[in-house]
């Protein structure tokens, strides 16, 4: 999960170089940079990678604290769903 989230980043940013520099903790807003129209996108790269429809009206700004934390909503979700 990691590794592919780390390809839907470096896709909306345009920058391959950026998986280099990410870690689990790394803040996707602070750190990695993304914009609201970047973070859509990536919402909507990571719908599309997992299969997923996240509700917008459930994300806070904690998930995007941390790659971490966002795979531990992910998982949250699935855990909701399944």
């Amino acid at each position: 999960m990691f590794e592919e989230l780390k390809n839907i980043i470096a896709t909306v940013l345009e920058d391959d170089s950026i998986r280099e520099t990410i870690t689990l903790e790394s803040d996707l807003i602070n750190e990695v940079g993304l914009d609201s129209l970047q973070m859509i996108s990536f919402i909507l790269g990571v719908e599309d990678a997992f299969g997923v429809e996240i509700v917008y009206e459930d994300l806070d700004l904690a998930c995007f604290r941390s790659i971490d934390a966002f795979m531990a909503f992910l998982n949250g979700m699935n855990k909701e769903v399944g």
